[in-house]
C-alpha cells in the first residue's frame, strides 16, 4: 500500500513541478559541479543533542568517503544540509521546513522518534522523502507515506529487553521509568511492560525539567523490583546512573538504543551500576570500518568533540553511515534529484551496509529481526558484547 501511495504522490509532485518549471536538489556549486542536497534532520542541542551529533558523524564520514554520486549518467557532488531540531517536537516542523526550503532531494533523521513524528506532516505536505536512522517508534512511518527507516522498531526492541530481563537476569518484577510526553521512552516502556507482564511491572513517569531522580530510585527498591528499565534521554540517564550509584540501586538498569552512548560510558565508569542495552552494532564487528572511522574522528577536533572527546564508536554513528549509502542508492535508482522520483525509488532499494542488509517492507520499515545486546564495563569504560537477540 505504501508503495502505491508513494507512486501516486510521485506522479502528483511530478505534474506540479512541470507546471511550476522547477524542482529540488539539482543545483550547481561555485566551481560548476552539479550538486545534490541531502537534508540532515537531527538534534544538535537539547536532551538528545549528544546522540544526534554522533548520528551525524556517521553521515559526515560516509560523505567524506563518497562525496559524489552518479545520477542519470551524470556525476553530482553530495552536499549535507543541516537543520537542528533541538530535540523539540515544537521546533521539529520548522527545522523540517528549513531543509525543504533549502532544496533537498531527501532527508536523513532523526535521532529521536518524537521529533520525527512531529515533522512527518511537514515532509509529507512537501512530498520530500525522509529516511529515519534510529527513530524506533512505530508511529514514525505508520501514518506518513514519505517516511522510511533503517532501524528495528520498539515492539521488537521492548520484547527483546523483556525476554532478556526474564531469561538472562531472572527478573520477576520490573520497574519502568519514562518521561511524560516523550513518544520514545513512553512507547518503549509500554512494549516492554506488555512483553514482561503488566502485573509484574511498576510504571512511573517524570515531568519535564526533572534533575533529581532519588525518588524513583527509592521507589524501585521499595517495590522489590529486580530490574530498572529506563529508556530515557542520555542527559537524564547520566543523572539516573549517578543516583543509582550513590543510593546503591542494587539491580541492573536496562535501556534501549539511546543509551548506547559515550555519555553513558562516562557516567557509569567507576561505579557499581550494571547497565545493559539493546542496539544496532557492536564495535569490533567490522574491524576495517572501525579503524577508518576512528582514525577520522581522531584527526578532526570537531568530530572528536561531537563524539564525546574520545573515539568510542556508538551504533548510531554506524547507522548514520549506512543511512547515507541508502540515500545514495535511492538517488541512483531514481535517476533524478527530484524528491518525487526518489520517493518512488525508495521502496525498491536494497543495500548491504555495515549493520547488515537493509530493505523496506510495505510500510517503509526496515526488515530487521535481530538486535545487539551489550553491557557497560564500568572498569574499562567500554561496552562488552553479550549476545545477538531475536524474537521467536
Amino acid at each position: 500500500m505504501k508503495k502505491v501511495l508513494s507512486l501516486i504522490l510521485a506522479l502528483v509532485m511530478a505534474l506540479s513541478l512541470v507546471a511550476c518549471g522547477g524542482g529540488n536538489g539539482d543545483g550547481g556549486s561555485s566551481d560548476g559541479d552539479k550538486v545534490v542536497k541531502i537534508g540532515v534532520f537531527e538534534p544538535q542541542s537539547g536532551d538528545n543533542g549528544a546522540g544526534g551529533k554522533q548520528e551525524i558523524l556517521g553521515m559526515q564520514y560516509a560523505n567524506k568517503e563518497t562525496p559524489t554520486v552518479e545520477i542519470g549518467g551524470e556525476t553530482y557532488k553530495v552536499e549535507l544540509v543541516m537543520a537542528d531540531n533541538a530535540s523539540s517536537n515544537d521546533k521539529a516542523p520548522t527545522a523540517a521546513q528549513t531543509l525543504i526550503s533549502g532544496g533537498v532531494s531527501l532527508v536523513l533523521g532523526s535521532y529521536g522518534s518524537g521529533v520525527s513524528i512531529a515533522a512527518g506532516d511537514t515532509f509529507l505536505a512537501a512530498g520530500v522523502p525522509a529516511i529515519g536512522v534510529t527513530c524506533t517508534n512505530p508511529q514514525v512511518t505508520a501514518d506518513c507515506d514519505v517516511y522510511f527507516r533503517i532501524c528495528f522498531l520498539d515492539p521488537f526492541q521492548g520484547t527483546v529487553l523483556a525476554n532478556y530481563a526474564k531469561s538472562d537476569l531472572k527478573a520477576t518484577k520490573a520497574y519502568c521509568l519514562a518521561k511524560q510526553g516523550d513518544d520514545y521512552s513512553g512507547g518503549l516502556c509500554n512494549y516492554f511492560i506488555k512483553a514482561f507482564g503488566e502485573d509484574n511491572c511498576v510504571y512511573e513517569q517524570f515531568p519535564e525539567g526533572t534533575s533529581d531522580y532519588s525518588t524513583y530510585i527509592t521507589n524501585a527498591k521499595n517495590q522489590g523490583c529486580d530490574v530498572f528499565f529506563a529508556p530515557v534521554s542520555t542527559e537524564a540517564a547520566a543523572q539516573i546512573i549517578a543516583k543509582a550509584d550513590t543510593q546503591a540501586l542494587g539491580m541492573p538498569i536496562l535501556a534501549g538504543d539511546t543509551w548506547d552512548s559515550n555519555v553513558i560510558l562516562e557516567a557509569a565508569k567507576g561505579t557499581d551500576v550494571k547497565i545493559c542495552v539493546t542496539t544496532f552494532y557492536q564495535e569490533g564487528a567490522n574491524a576495517e570500518f572501525d579503524a577508518g572511522i576512528k582514525a577520522w574522528i581522531n584527526s578532526d577536533s570537531t568530530a572528536l568533540a561531537n563524539n564525546g572527546g574520545n573515539d568510542e564508536l556508538a551504533a548510531v554513528s554506524v547507522m548514520g553511515y549506512d543511512a547515507y549509502y541508502v540515500a545514495l542508492e535511492a538517488l541512483k535508482q531514481a535517476g533524478s534529484t527530484e524528491p518525487s522520483a526518489v520517493l518512488s525509488a525508495l521502496p525498491n532499494v536494497v543495500h548491504t551496509g555495515i549493520t547488515g542488509e537493509i530493505k523496506f517492507d510495505s510500510i517503509g520499515d526496515a526488515v530487521r529481526d535481530s538486535a545487539v545486546v551489550k553491557s557497560c564495563n564500568t572498569e574499562t569504560g567500554k561496552w562488552d558484547f553479550v549476545t545477538i537477540a531475536t524474537v521467536g
